[in-house]
């Protein structure tokens, strides 16, 4: 497959310098990285980006995430190898990306179930996280960007 353009993020410099920023807040946080691992690849599985699921699976492996517990991302309420806190963090990953799906979107179930685990900077990198891959989700399946492209 063949990209249509060049990434919007390339095209408008300053854009990828407030991502970079975004980003930068977001590992400061002191938010466990397998967490923001996860909640990317899940988002970017629901949303069928193929970049965001390749680039985040390599991302998971050089932060330590095993492949046992990334092939079982899509299936991750079916498997006991996630911990409570990140079946939280992959269960709010889901409600915000999946918003159409429920008038009630991340439901204050889910809001307080993560937040038995996550303070509240965890809980902003967590949902910064989400966003920013359904953002890029969203960019890369417009402009048909191939798996395995980096910018």
């Amino acid at each position: 497959m063949q990209a249509r353009m060049t990434n919007p993020a390339e095209i408008l410099p300053d854009a990828t310098k407030g991502i970079q920023n975004i980003y930068k807040a977001i590992g400061q946080s002191g938010t466990d990285g397998k967490v923001l691992e996860l909640v990317h690849l899940r988002a970017s599985q629901i949303n069928g980006c193929s970049p965001c699921v390749f680039g985040g699976i390599k991302s998971a492996l050089k932060n330590g995430e095993t492949d046992e517990r990334l092939h079982q991302v899509a299936a991750w309420r079916d498997s006991d190898l996630f911990t409570d806190a990140e079946r939280a963090a992959l269960e709010m990953a889901e409600a915000a990306t999946r918003l159409a799906d429920n008038p009630t979107a991340v439901s204050d179930e889910i809001w307080a179930e993560a937040s038995v685990h996550f303070g509240e900077k965890e809980l902003s990198a967590i949902v910064l996280m989400i966003a920013l891959t359904n953002m890029f989700n969203r960019i890369n399946t417009t402009v048909r960007q191939p798996a395995g492209a980096t910018w």
